[in-house]
């Protein structure tokens, strides 16, 4: 399996703006969010398929995108947290969370918000520093 864009953000060949990470996890801030706040949560275990993943590892990825996720609705205000796996983009497992007021803010074919490299920046601050 050829190395996907996640296990080079991983390994830090390619920038990301870091939300949290463990020695088995990383949160990233989504670069196509579709609402202001929404990340991604990803073992660090390039596995393409989450059902994949061993129960323990299922298991802490979950506990790992909980603890994510909180800290994301101290800084962004919302009615709930919607967390999605659909896993068709990137060969690599992974949970969106995404911050919405209503169903219709997790339309992947509606195109996101537009953030500057500053408020990316701002904001995995924030959120780093919960």
């Amino acid at each position: 399996m050829m190395s996907s864009v996640f296990t080079k953000i991983i390994d830090r060949s390619l920038p990301a703006y870091i939300l949290a990470e463990d020695e088995y996890h990383i949160a990233i801030l989504d670069i196509r969010p579709l609402k202001k706040g929404h990340a991604l949560v990803i073992p660090k275990r390039e596995e393409d398929y989450i059902l994949d993943l061993s129960a323990s590892e299922f298991t802490s990825l979950w506990a790992f995108a909980q603890s994510v996720a909180k800290k994301i609705e101290k800084i962004i205000p919302c009615e709930r947290m919607a967390l999605l796996v659909l896993g068709m983009e990137v060969a690599h497992a992974h949970i969106h969370l995404i911050p919405i007021d209503k169903e219709s803010d997790i339309h992947f074919d509606k195109p996101g918000v537009q953030l500057t490299g500053e408020e990316f920046e701002e904001l995995a601050n924030q959120i780093q520093a919960i």
